[in-house]
């Protein structure tokens, strides 16, 4: 994938995780892209020690798929550490 790949299922992924675990999140659109491109990664480091295949094409539901499972649990570990997804009273 080239770079505007990088950039558009960075963008697609990390907005999907932050629909998945909605609450206070750190940044904009920018934020949200850099969240979905490491989670990316992190999701094809995933699949490559699972399934043995990271991720594939642009256009492959297994990348899209990867890439959204590394956002959420990249967005899940952001709130573990800061405290961020607890509900304040």
């Amino acid at each position: 994938m080239g770079i505007l790949g990088w950039i558009v299922l960075g963008l697609v992924a990390g907005l999907i995780a932050k629909a998945i675990m909605p609450g206070k999140d750190p940044g904009g659109i920018i934020v949200t892209i850099l969240i979905g491109i490491v989670g990316a990664i992190l999701g094809g480091f995933i699949g490559n020690a699972i399934f043995g295949g990271g991720l594939g094409n642009f256009f492959d539901l297994r990348t899209w798929l990867l890439s959204i499972l590394g956002a959420v649990i990249l967005l899940a570990i952001y709130r573990a550490v800061t405290g961020r997804g607890r509900a304040r009273v």
